[in-house]
């Protein structure tokens, strides 16, 4: 009877030790997340790369690849090489939260980029708190993917501003810029990202919201919809949503006669919502964006372009930008730290103070979030002809 006291009590002890939270602990090493171990050090890239949003993912592994390549040629980080594990989340959320165990369990990767979409990168945390290996996302915005119920996520960080702010920038630029004093809303009410700046939006606008509609992820047809905001009396259609459900909504409404300015957020950036709505109807288009080649942050700025150009053949874009960002930050906490550990790494990552990104000079907040200027793009003809740098 003792004896089965004994193993029964050993065994409760095993459970709770293998259930501790983050500051217990738990997980790859004593210390907390994954260890580095031999001649390299293994990053983890969890995104989107088939699926609905893989423009995304894609645009981000070419950044991130890009500056791989580069650290790699200049001697690597403490004297090691970079090596990067890919996997594809197929733009889902569910395989996002297998891929992200995969990497910090399987794989013993000590960060990881990605995933690149709000909802997907709140699917990985909590797997990635059990196994305390830090991720950076490069382009999921909602407010609550680094913090959660007043709480700062201990593993999440990223090098993208949130939704509030560029909700507020927009509703600010639609107020000061172009003279907006009554609003259209046509949001997606099936994404976090877009509530989350509709609600931004509609709390800093000082005009009124003259009628709001909303879409669903998957929608193509618009013409219902766009009917009730066309016979409304607005000076702005603001469209908070993702390019593929934005470009077939500009190309409608423009096709219907709505003439009026359209804003966007950072879902507008990718060259594929000029394909889809036609150049020709793109113009008087603003969305808030985090890079632009007619609005280079510092010195940083131009040398990377070239380097882009020089490895893919084309200019790079907000997300080839910000994923490039995010694996550099991660080579700045190491450096910092003089350890690619990822408890080092986590604690790099949340002190990171003055960081010369492309996207911008970044320094990580309380909150996990990145410090840094948003730029307000403007489309013409399906061309970025202007853009504008607005500081925090």
């Amino acid at each position: 009877m003792k004896k089965k006291l004994a193993f029964l009590f050993a065994s409760l002890f095993l459970l709770s030790a293998c259930s501790a939270s983050p500051t217990g602990k738990s997980g790859g090493s004593a210390d907390g997340g994954n260890k580095q171990t031999g001649d390299t050090i293994k990053i983890g890239v969890n995104l989107e790369l088939s699926g609905k949003v893989a423009g995304y993912g894609s645009q981000e592994k070419d950044g991130i690849e890009l500056a791989v390549e580069q650290i790699n040629k200049d001697g690597g980080i403490l004297g090691k090489k970079v090596k990067l594990v890919v996997k594809d989340n197929k733009s889902d959320n569910n395989e996002a939260a297998t891929a992200a165990a995969n990497l910090a369990t399987n794989d013993k990767v000590v960060a990881i980029i990605g995933p690149a979409t709000s909802g997907a990168s709140k699917a990985v945390i909590p797997n990635i708190t059990k196994a305390q290996v830090p991720f950076i996302t490069p382009s999921g915005t909602d407010d609550s993917v680094t913090m959660n119920n007043g709480k700062v996520q201990e593993y999440v960080f990223r090098s993208s501003f949130q939704d509030s702010f560029q909700g507020k920038v927009l509703a600010q630029y639609a107020t000061d810029k172009l003279d907006s004093k009554k609003v259209a809303i046509l949001g997606d009410n099936s994404s976090d990202y877009a509530i989350g700046l509709t609600k931004a939006f509609k709390s800093e606008y000082k005009g009124d919201v003259a009628i709001e509609e909303n879409f669903t992820s998957g929608d193509k047809d618009f013409q219902a919809v766009l009917t009730k905001i066309k016979n409304s009396d607005f000076d702005v259609l603001y469209v908070p949503g993702y390019y593929e459900e934005a470009g077939l909504i500009i190309k409608q409404a423009r096709e219907m006669g709505i003439t009026q300015p359209i804003l966007g957020a950072d879902g507008f950036g990718d060259e594929k919502i000029v394909q889809l709505a036609g150049a020709s109807n793109v113009s008087d288009v603003y969305y808030t964006g985090h890079f632009s080649i007619l609005a280079p942050a510092n010195d940083t700025v131009q040398p990377f372009i070239d380097a882009f150009k020089e490895k893919y053949g084309t200019e790079p874009s907000t997300f080839n930008a910000l994923a490039y960002d995010a694996m550099n930050m991660i080579k700045q906490a190491i450096t910092d730290q003089k350890s690619a550990d990822s408890a080092a790494i986590t604690k790099g990552l949340a002190n990171l103070k003055n960081f010369e990104g492309v996207t911008g000079n970044i320094s990580i907040d309380k909150d996990h979030n990145p410090e840094k200027s948003v730029v307000v793009i403007k489309y013409t003809d399906g061309k970025e002809s202007s853009a504008e740098t607005v500081n925090p």
